[in-house]
């Protein structure tokens, strides 16, 4: 049996693209990229408010991960083919002591791939793999369909509907919450296929749109 791990891996290889840990290199590709996205993701990205970011503002985002990465608080991945930066997905601890919520969000141009698909079922493997942690959740605005679509192709159970305020012009105010937890997850493993050429490198979000 495999034991928890204390951290999650820094890199996942999978199909067509990689989530890697962000580097503080990263910043001009991250820049490049939310650009590109910014009315694809203005409807239910929050964040999206505060853009453009400088450079610099950008690489303290990115030192704000580490800390955090370190903390154990939020690990924050890009989408990379090569150095292009399409897309962006993360575990954050902000449900419950034992939970991790996965976000995620994909570059207009890539949308309609699986990429935030593979993407959530990685990270709920790393996440359920995690010390300490028994289940992972969701979130997205009930509006938000393409967003939807990710946890139920995965076996998550919509576990119910919370109220939010509204913080990005798409949103209605109600979140739809999925869930997995650990015996759930083992189950549904057994009935998907592993992703093709999927790899880890060792180591030590966000909203949804696919």
């Amino acid at each position: 049996m495999k034991h928890p791990s204390a951290a999650p891996p820094e890199e996942v290889v999978l199909e067509g693209f990689a989530l890697r840990r962000y580097q503080r290199r990263d910043a001009p590709a991250l820049a490049v990229a939310i650009a590109e996205s910014l009315e694809h993701l203005r409807p239910y990205m929050p964040w999206i408010a505060g853009e453009p970011l400088s450079l610099e503002e950008r690489e303290v985002v990115i030192e704000r991960w580490d800390r955090a990465w370190a903390e154990g608080s939020e690990y924050s991945y890009g989408m990379f083919r090569g150095a292009r930066v399409v897309g962006g997905a993360g575990l954050m601890r902000r449900i419950a002591a034992d939970g991790l919520e996965i976000g995620y969000w994909v570059h207009p141009a890539f949308v309609g791939r699986g990429f935030a698909t593979r993407a959530a079922q990685a990270l709920t493997t790393i996440g359920l793999g995690l010390r300490g942690v028994t289940h992972i959740e969701i979130h997205h605005d009930k509006a938000n369909i393409a967003s939807g679509r990710v946890p139920l192709k995965l076996g998550f159970e919509m576990v119910g509907e919370v109220h939010v305020e509204i913080a990005a012009p798409g949103q209605t105010g109600r979140n739809c919450v999925w869930r997995v937890n650990r015996a759930g997850w083992a189950a549904r493993t057994k009935e998907i296929a592993p992703e093709r050429g999927t790899r880890t490198a060792a180591g030590g979000g966000e909203g949804h749109l696919d």
